[in-house]
């Protein structure tokens, strides 16, 4: 049997991801800039009026409503388009949105190009799942389906870092590089054999499997026939969204990704993402917001890049098991930290070190398990019928929960405070591990089709 090599569809993987790096940017836009939006320093801040409560809670949520709409447009795009035009198109929305931001001196500007770059998370977000799902051989797929919270990361550090100390146009410039130079590096990678066979290109299919694995055309032929035959299978019995209702494994896959996505959004992530600065703020450590946020970034990132190293070794469901009881330990001393400044507890001070400390241990433990993994469980749970449906669906749901917990967390922050904020999430992170532990089942090692026949017994 001819060998081949994995490093091309690394490089593919690699490149692809190049987009979440982009979308990493404007999930993290909101730390440096808040502030800078929020100031009455005119020299600083472009705007002509400071947002009000109402506004500032609409410039972080608008991202994610965006990102909940946009599933619906790109999942039809992959199918008809293909998955690498499509992923080049979403370049488009961040370029637009980061022009927009750089030339703004109102608040509608400012939302508006929000809400675009919601387009842009919600496309990406959607099909680079596909994509790597149909690019990557069985050994690789959980190492590389989990770089795309790595990168994801990178970007949200990259604007960690960058965004307290450039002015606000010079933030923007280096955001907008990001999407021109995936852009221009992702035109060169190959579409998904997948997505070829689909349209009866099998000439194509061939040359863009005989580029990913290293292989002639005849070593690439066993391949091909296993998934020349799933496609047809799935092209047979094309669907629509209630024909995932249809099949006890479509419906099992659903419950198991949508539940997985809720959860990822329901642990608070985006909350500390967008707003760590203001959390870092109101604990009054002695160290600045902006050095503790990037620090959480640093943690993120390399935490990120140890699931693409264990993913295939240990699994999927230990994994996510492990981050899930992480989370709420980590929520639960967050809230004790927050309960004792809310009691005007004595030893308080003694135990500033604690939210820092709480923070860096929840970034660690979500970017291991619950970060990446329910995006690399949905490229794989689906037969190629059902798939752009499928993430579109998922895809949707993880934004819905994004914009919900978003738009609202400062009313019930200030309702209930921030102690029992952070307890909400850290019961919402126990349910998660009760979801995984009796839901979940392992796909170490398992080919696409045998994940299908596993969720159908």
């Amino acid at each position: 049997m001819e060998k081949g090599a994995p490093t091309r569809q690394f490089i593919a993987g690699v490149v692809v991801n190049l987009a979440s790096v982009a979308l990493g940017t404007c999930l993290g836009w909101t730390s440096p800039m808040g502030p800078v939006y929020s100031s009455n320093d005119t020299s600083v801040n472009p705007l002509d009026v400071i947002p009000d409560t109402g506004e500032k809670s609409w410039i972080g949520s608008l991202v994610a409503m965006g990102a909940l709409i946009a599933p619906f447009i790109a999942g039809p795009c992959a199918e008809k388009f293909g998955r690498k035009l499509t992923l080049l198109g979403s370049s488009i929305f961040f370029v637009v949105s980061w022009v927009l931001l750089l030339t703004t001196s109102t608040v509608g500007q400012l939302l508006a190009a929000r809400l675009i770059q919601g387009f842009g998370v919600g496309f990406v977000m959607t099909v680079q799942t596909m994509y790597i799902g149909e690019i990557a051989s069985n050994e690789y797929r959980g190492a590389l389906g989990s770089l795309m919270q790595l990168c994801i990361v990178s970007g949200i550090l990259y604007v960690y870092v960058i965004g307290p100390y450039v002015s606000w146009a010079g933030l923007q410039w280096a955001c907008l590089a990001l999407p021109v130079i995936f852009a221009g590096t992702f035109f060169f990678m190959p579409e998904t054999p997948t997505y070829y066979l689909t349209k009866s290109r099998r000439d194509d299919a061939i040359a863009s499997l005989q580029w990913l694995r290293g292989k002639t055309a005849e070593g690439v032929q066993k391949e091909l026939e296993e998934t020349s035959a799933s496609v047809d299978e799935a092209m047979k019995n094309k669907a629509g969204v209630m024909d995932l209702f249809k099949t006890k494994g479509t419906t099992k896959a659903l419950i198991i990704c949508a539940g997985l996505i809720s959860f990822q959004q329901l642990s608070g992530i985006n909350v500390i993402l967008f707003y760590s600065q203001t959390i870092f703020a109101k604990t009054g450590s002695t160290m600045s917001p902006a050095i503790s946020t990037i620090l959480v970034g640093i943690v993120q990132v390399l935490a990120s890049g140890a699931t693409p190293l264990i993913v295939d070794r240990l699994g999927r469901k230990p994994i996510l098991l492990v981050s899930a009881g992480g989370m709420c330990l980590a929520h639960a001393t967050m809230g004790l930290y927050f309960y004792m400044d809310y009691i005007k507890s004595d030893s308080v001070d003694s135990i500033s070190w604690l939210p820092i400390f709480s923070l860096i241990f929840f970034v660690t433990v979500y970017c291991i398990g619950f970060g990446p993994l329910p995006w690399a469980v949905l490229g794989e749970m689906f037969p190629a019928n059902v798939k752009s449906v499928a993430s579109s669906i998922v895809a949707s749901t993880c934004w819905v929960w994004g914009f919900l917990v978003l738009q609202f967390f400062s009313t019930m922050d200030e309702a209930v405070g921030s102690h029992w904020s952070f307890w909400i999430f850290g019961i919402m992170c126990a349910i998660a591990f009760v979801f995984t532990l009796t839901q979940l089942m392992e796909t170490k090692g398992m080919s696409l089709n045998e994940i299908q026949e596993a969720l159908n017994r």
